[in-house]
């Protein structure tokens, strides 16, 4: 029998290739496997939204430089992203661990802490879940439950040519984040004597070690009765999300480089690093900053967000998926960012 390696498919051509034989039996599911979040709808009210995910020690988290009670803050929040992404809103959580026995009870205390704080926050239910043995290190699974009215869940496949393409918050700081506190790791296994160098870097580091699922923006469509054609969170890297919308709606784009949305903080620092600002904000990835496309003429109820920047054009699909860059050329937009396989 051939054998086919699992980075041969890739995440999203996995779950394709493995699900490719499941119709959808009842009724009741709206929306299954290919979003942010599966739909589904018992009865004539609102429909309940679906997402789970999984972190697992040394490939999502390394606890050289994660605080526990921020691993489980951030457990809570990426899961909450994609519920938002669906421009629903979430209500439950359920989690499920395996764990090895070098954790202590404590140290799970300060995990569900970092959970607690992030339902607070959220105003979402811990309902539940699941623990067992595991040995190796830790996996944490987080199922997130939501709500929203039919005619107002976006999905990904609904952008169409002459939408234009929007992004919350600024990109690229979560993985500039990253390259800090692995460069600080590796001085430290050099020398444990010697203390990080954070001062100044709270912004960076605290995007990668401590999300913030933008809630905020789902209020802020439903205030202005804005409904994006389509949305996704950006845990892969713009490109990887842009392409994703892409596919799903049959559609091209254009993307303009002179208007991706980078902080200051996050461009100096990259060229620290000797690192293209625009390549971390294109391919970084766990920003968890939300990407959709809105109707042109939606376009003046976004006007005065400062928190949102269009960044460019929805175009028929045979005009491909580009990059314009400053320059004005351009590129092919090839997915960089995280490849789970």
């Amino acid at each position: 029998m051939k054998r086919t390696e699992l980075d041969e498919l890739g995440e999203f051509g996995l779950i394709k290739h493995l699900t490719r034989n499941f119709g959808k039996m009842n009724k009741s599911t709206l929306k299954g496997v290919g979003d942010d979040a599966a739909v589904i709808q018992y009865g004539s009210g609102n429909a309940t939204v679906i997402s789970t995910d999984m972190l697992v020690e040394n490939v999502h988290f390394d606890l050289i430089y994660t605080p526990l009670k921020h691993l489980g803050y951030k457990a809570i929040m990426v899961n909450l992203s994609d519920i938002y992404a669906m421009n629903a809103y979430p209500r439950q959580v359920l989690v499920s661990m395996a764990i090895s026995n070098k954790y202590s009870v404590e140290a799970l205390d300060e995990i569900y802490e970092g959970m607690r704080m992030a339902c607070v926050q959220q105003g979402v239910d811990l309902v539940g879940g699941d623990s067992t043995s595991s040995l190796k290190g830790m996996t944490l699974s987080i199922t997130a439950i939501g709500e929203q009215a039919t005619d107002k869940i976006v999905y990904r496949s609904g952008a169409k040519a002459g939408d234009l393409i929007c992004v919350s918050g600024d990109l690229g700081a979560a993985y500039v984040g990253l390259q800090l506190l692995e460069r600080e790791k590796s001085v430290f296994l050099a020398n444990p004597n010697m203390q990080p160098e954070f001062e100044g870097q709270n912004y960076l580091v605290g995007r990668i070690l401590k999300p913030e699922a933008r809630k905020d923006m789902v209020e802020f469509f439903e205030s202005v009765k804005l409904l994006p054609t389509s949305m996704i969170d950006i845990s892969d890297g713009l490109s990887s999300e842009v392409l994703h919308i892409c596919n799903q709606s049959k559609c091209g784009a254009i993307i303009e480089e002179m208007h991706v949305p980078v902080s200051e903080l996050t461009y100096q620092k990259a060229l620290d690093f000797n690192t293209d600002p625009m390549v971390c904000a294109m391919h970084g990835g766990e920003d968890y900053e939300l990407l959709f496309t809105i109707d042109p003429k939606d376009a003046e109820k976004i006007k005065y967000n400062l928190e949102i920047s269009i960044i460019g054009e929805i175009v028929p699909e045979k005009d491909g998926v580009r990059l314009q860059t400053k320059a004005g050329r351009m590129h092919d937009l090839i997915a960089q960012g995280w490849r789970h396989y």
